[in-house]
């Protein structure tokens, strides 16, 4: 395997970082701040929601708060990422993932003021109403998808009665 587990990290970081920012880039060049566009009617759009606020737009409007958070997260993954499975090449995908989302998102914070949402799922609902998921991101899609990586290395670990996977170097 070519590199060192920081290395793969990171290079998965920057990927992420990559595409979150290429995708948010995209939306504010086609799609006008609160319009969307309809790709599957009554299932899937592309919106673009700015969000101050965290995941459902929790602490809305403290988005110096939760840019702050972020630091501390991404400094403490950071740290104390070797108790993460960082030997395994799936324990280093799942804290590129996040890194990277953490990244994306905390980017937006910084220099936009809001983290652009712009990935909608939902159902029409017979009154006319939509009923449906909060608009995300690339960023937020990685950050759960590393997070849920992390919880199954976990568990497996715990089922196998094993300490630690097969290294890999």
């Amino acid at each position: 395997m070519i590199g060192t587990p920081n290395t793969r990290m990171a290079v998965v970081a920057a990927v992420i970082f990559f595409f979150d920012q290429v995708t948010k880039w995209s939306v504010l060049r086609f799609l006008n701040q609160n319009h969307e566009r309809i790709v599957i009617d009554g299932f899937f759009k592309f919106v673009h929601w700015g969000n101050t606020g965290a995941a459902w737009s929790l602490f809305k409007d403290k988005n110096e708060y939760l840019a702050i958070v972020s630091l501390v997260a991404l400094l403490a993954l950071f740290l104390f990422r070797r108790h993460f499975d960082t030997h395994t090449l799936w324990g280093q995908l799942a804290l590129g993932l996040i890194f990277g989302g953490i990244l994306g998102n905390l980017y937006d914070r910084l220099f936009r003021e809001h983290v652009i949402d712009f990935i909608r799922f939902y159902l029409h609902r017979r009154g006319g109403d939509e009923i449906g998921f909060p608009a995300f991101n690339i960023a937020d899609s990685a950050i759960c998808v590393g997070v849920g990586l992390l919880f199954i290395l976990s568990w497996r670990q715990q089922t196998d009665g094993s300490s630690r996977p097969e290294a890999v170097r």
